[in-house]
């Protein structure tokens, strides 16, 4: 492996430099949007001791993750934007691929965990303290970060194993992985071959999970007798649906996508809706539909208004 190359030019959306300074302002808008709605909710799941559920202790790690992967890839974007030296260094571009790769496989397994508890919690209700222990969420949580990190590594191995001696310009605003493979000198086809596995394995399980939980709660929802019930039961799951659809619909385009330049602009901006928009919409999507996390934050902000006034 021949790695000549030890900086490469990122070219972000200078193609449109009209558009620098306003898409600085909108990606900082969101990105600020971004830390202060997941972190708010990381804090109000940890104030408000009702919350101190399975589906609340998911959500607040859905919300980490929101803020670390929007966290490896935005303050880059941002800063391509506004200056003239768009480089990144070799290790940093490897570095940037296995967190975003790491948090991204992460964020898709802690969906279907969710999925997993909605279906517990509408199906077995009785026993639903029972089966999602304290030990069996932190041993499934742990088990989401180990297998996106496993994941990461193998496929960040893949791309080191390749040689990089031509062109060191990234069409991209980040180290995406077709973006990176573009620029190699070598045989891509173990590479290939390992993303293509990888991939299609964990979008096929994630979904899988899903897609059963769903089935057997539409079920359930379906048998219930009350109208009381079945709108409660449908209400905390169409928050879960509605990430999810935007999560993986977005995952999906970016598989399909054919590595063309003309297809260039297209993987841009589905990298933006999901590095950047996503992990703002999260939030929003869980605390608008959900009263006792609006409940919560209302009384956070009303005690912290009270005590600045008197």
């Amino acid at each position: 492996m021949i790695h000549s190359v030890t900086t490469f030019i990122l070219l972000g959306f200078s193609e449109y430099p009209h558009l620098q300074m306003p898409l600085f302002l909108v990606f900082l808008t969101v990105y600020t949007v971004t830390l202060v709605g997941n972190l708010g909710i990381i804090m109000v799941v940890r104030i408000n001791p009702k919350l101190h559920t399975p589906m609340y202790f998911f959500l607040s790690h859905l919300s980490f993750l929101d803020i670390c992967y929007s966290s490896v890839f935005t303050p880059k974007l941002l800063e391509t934007l506004v200056t003239e030296d768009r480089s990144i260094s070799f290790k940093g571009c490897m570095v940037q691929f296995f967190f975003i790769c790491a948090f991204v496989i992460t964020e898709m397994f802690m969906l279907a965990v969710m999925a997993y508890d909605r279906f517990v919690a509408v199906c077995n209700p009785l026993l639903y303290t029972v089966a999602m222990s304290q030990k069996l969420c932190a041993l499934l949580v742990a088990g989401t970060y180990t297998w996106g990190g496993i994941c990461s590594l193998t496929l960040t191995y893949s791309l080191l194993e390749l040689s990089y001696c031509g062109s060191n310009i990234i069409n991209h605003f980040g180290c995406e992985y077709s973006a990176i493979l573009s620029l190699s000198c070598s045989d891509p086809y173990f590479s290939q071959m390992t993303c293509l596995v990888i991939s299609t394995f964990n979008e096929a399980c994630s979904l899988l999970i899903i897609l059963a939980s769903y089935i057997f709660i539409v079920v359930t929802i379906i048998k219930m007798p009350s109208a009381g019930g079945l709108q409660k039961a449908f209400s905390t799951c169409a928050s879960h649906l509605t990430a999810i659809t935007i999560f993986h619909g977005i995952i999906l385009l970016l598989y399909c996508v054919p590595n063309s330049k003309s297809s260039w602009l297209l993987v841009k901006v589905a990298t933006v809706f999901f590095t950047v928009m996503i992990p703002m919409l999260n939030p929003l999507i869980y605390s608008l539909r959900n009263k006792d996390v609006k409940d919560t934050a209302r009384k956070l902000i009303h005690t912290k208004l009270l005590s600045h006034s008197m």
